[in-house]
């Protein structure tokens, strides 16, 4: 099965500038979206709710950890009654999160594979790809996105020849999805995705096998996987893990 049935995913030289300047970009462009919020927010206060979570990841994680929270927070509060398409409100939270630093679980959690909460990931300061994909499903969520839109999706990247995940989204249920992915930064329709290869994917109620083109083969609900299961349950309890490097530092 083609993956484009299935989706319709040394010295000081001149070169050398140019990296610098493109790394100085990025660093400017992270530190705008961290403290733009921030300076919005000062006439737009954030729910107590939304503080305490700022408070748990000063707490937990530092001081950076509760300016990132905010952000997030922000972008959120911002944006839910904004009047923003729903591709708009894909766009911001992609860009959002696709700024944080992918590591590895076993670098970052000593676990083979964690899938952190967004609270973890942020004050983490990075994840892997489910950690981005986590993230980015459950702000889509809060900002009105419905969940049968949306899918996680557990696929092969070819380029890499590792498993992956993105967040796939659905306009209608039988359009093309449009991939939400860390890495290649810009959301583009599935079909030009032919360095992804589809396993299964699913949301908050659902699992599905990706055996065709569009929304697979339902194979139950999406509790069956214990990792999502073991994730929702950390979300209701609040427990927060640690990580075993401060990428702070």
């Amino acid at each position: 099965m083609s993956v484009t049935v299935w989706w319709k995913a040394s010295g000081f030289s001149r070169a050398s500038a140019l990296g610098l300047r493109a790394r100085w970009l990025r660093y400017s462009l992270w530190w705008l979206l961290v403290l733009l919020p921030l300076i919005l927010s000062a006439s737009q206060p954030l729910t107590p709710e939304d503080l305490k979570l700022v408070q748990r990841a000063e707490e937990t994680y530092g001081a950076r950890a509760g300016k990132r929270v905010t952000s997030w927070r922000t972008l959120v509060m911002q944006n839910r009654d904004a009047g923003l398409t729903e591709r708009q409100k894909l766009e911001k939270v992609n860009q959002f999160f696709n700024q944080m630093r992918f590591i590895d679980d076993i670098k970052l959690w000593r676990k083979k594979d964690y899938w952190a909460t967004p609270l973890e990931f942020l004050g983490a300061a990075g994840g892997d790809c489910e950690d981005f994909s986590i993230s980015k499903y459950f702000t889509l969520l809060e900002l009105g996105i419905p969940d049968e839109k949306m899918r996680m999706v557990y696929v092969k990247a070819l380029d890499y020849n590792q498993f992956h995940m993105v967040v796939a989204y659905y306009d209608t249920p039988s359009s093309e999805p449009v991939i939400l992915d860390n890495l290649i930064g810009s959301i583009r329709p599935a079909s030009q995705r032919t360095d992804l290869v589809p396993i299964y994917s699913f949301n908050g109620s659902h699992l599905w096998l990706m055996k065709a083109r569009g929304q697979g083969e339902l194979a139950g609900q999406s509790s069956r996987l214990g990792l999502w299961s073991d994730l929702r349950n950390r979300m209701t309890s609040g427990r927060l893990a640690r990580p075993v490097v401060n990428l702070d530092d």
